[in-house]
């Protein structure tokens, strides 16, 4: 009950976004569902209701990552301290934000459990009654059981996640002006990024076995996708240290108060800011590369609503949580900025310092998003 009135009483741009994390719930729940349809409606091709079942990872796990973000912002994580008297601890603090984040994605489950009803026709009186009743195997009746049980995954993930995330660690943090410890999965994220393009490139030109995607995407050899999830979790890999290697050059050759105020964040903030980050370059470079897959015309076909619903869902988590880190960030750094403005700074310097580090992560992380999307696509299309 505690948790549903912190909920209820929030700032309206905190349930904002807890309304996103349901939503985005909801989308990934419909996925399962349609997953479900089609394996209620093609009993005899169980291999390909699997493979759909797998490709829901995707969106799920983009899910998961943007609900824990959010959980991390969330006020009902860090309510006022003098409450741990009455019991209110941190790991009860942990407990409330799990709950709060089951409940926004309890929330889009049951959304997404009424919307696949009625597309089927069995809940009636609105527009678009079992407008997609084919495609939902409407003439075959819905194993209930299952689909409650594929609509608790996202729930359950994300608040066994979030609890995991905001859990009481032992020890003291760093104090403030200690050197913060180089980030150490750059030389993994860089070796995996190869692997994953070597592979790719082995078996585009090796062929080999399709594996057909959802929504009419398919063609593609296993071994190309298995490259390209290499490469993906090589760059999300990779984003801790990259961030890091920006802002140890923005405090290089003479810095002044601006470039060195910009790179020490950049350092500080490497871990937080750059996982999303590296997450949302994989995903750039892997969208860049589907592209100029099928615009090439050695597609198989066209993209599929179900693939749209899928990638759409990974794009918008993955930036979502990106800028909810950006958020936390943000959050973190408002004491400093509090002492730089007591300190007389002028507001200039830090909407200047803010532009220097955005500028600096854009020029390495945009070119390296073309340039292995671009590698990624070469094999299938040359």
């Amino acid at each position: 009950m505690l948790a549903l009135r912190l909920v209820r009483g929030s700032h309206p741009l905190v349930q904002l976004r807890r309304l996103a994390v349901a939503a985005a719930s909801a989308a990934a729940g419909f996925l399962l569902l349609c997953t479900l349809g089609h394996a209620a409606g093609h009993p005899e091709d169980a291999a390909a209701s699997t493979l759909r079942l797998l490709w829901c990872v995707l969106p799920i796990a983009a899910t998961v990552q943007f609900a824990v973000a959010t959980a991390r912002t969330d006020p009902a994580a860090r309510p006022p301290t003098g409450l741990s008297s009455v019991g209110l601890g941190p790991a009860r603090r942990t407990a409330l934000a799990a709950a709060s984040t089951a409940a926004a994605c309890l929330l889009g489950s049951a959304l997404a459990l009424l919307l696949y009803l009625h597309l089927r026709g069995d809940v009636t009186g609105l527009p678009l009654d079992g407008a997609a009743g084919g495609l939902l195997a409407a003439d075959r009746p819905l194993p209930l059981a299952a689909a409650l049980t594929l609509l608790a995954i996202v729930p359950v993930t994300a608040a066994v996640a979030a609890g995991l995330a905001l859990r009481p660690r032992p020890g003291t943090p760093a104090p403030e002006g200690a050197a913060r410890p180089v980030p150490a999965g750059l030389p993994w994220g860089v070796a995996l990024v190869a692997a994953g393009l070597a592979v790719e490139t082995y078996a585009a030109r090796g062929g080999g076995d399709g594996v057909t995607l959802p929504g009419r995407l398919d063609g593609s050899p296993a071994g190309v996708l298995a490259g390209w999830v290499l490469t993906a979790i090589g760059l999300a890999l990779a984003g801790p240290g990259l961030t890091h290697l920006c802002g140890r050059a923005l405090q290089s050759f003479r810095p002044g108060a601006v470039r060195l105020l910009a790179g020490r964040v950049l350092t500080d903030e490497a871990t937080r800011i750059g996982r999303p980050l590296g997450v949302v370059c994989a995903v750039l470079s892997g969208s860049l590369a589907a592209t100029r897959l099928y615009a090439s015309g050695d597609g198989a076909a066209a993209f599929g609503p179900l693939t749209g619903l899928g990638a759409g869902v990974v794009l918008a988590c993955t930036l979502a949580t990106l800028l909810t880190a950006a958020l936390e960030s943000r959050q973190c750094r408002a004491h400093t900025v509090e002492a730089l403005a007591r300190l007389g700074a002028p507001p200039t310097v830090l909407r200047t310092t803010a532009l220097v580090r955005t500028a600096a992560l854009l020029a390495v992380f945009l070119p390296l998003t073309w340039l292995v999307g671009e590698l990624a696509a070469l094999p299938l299309t040359s």
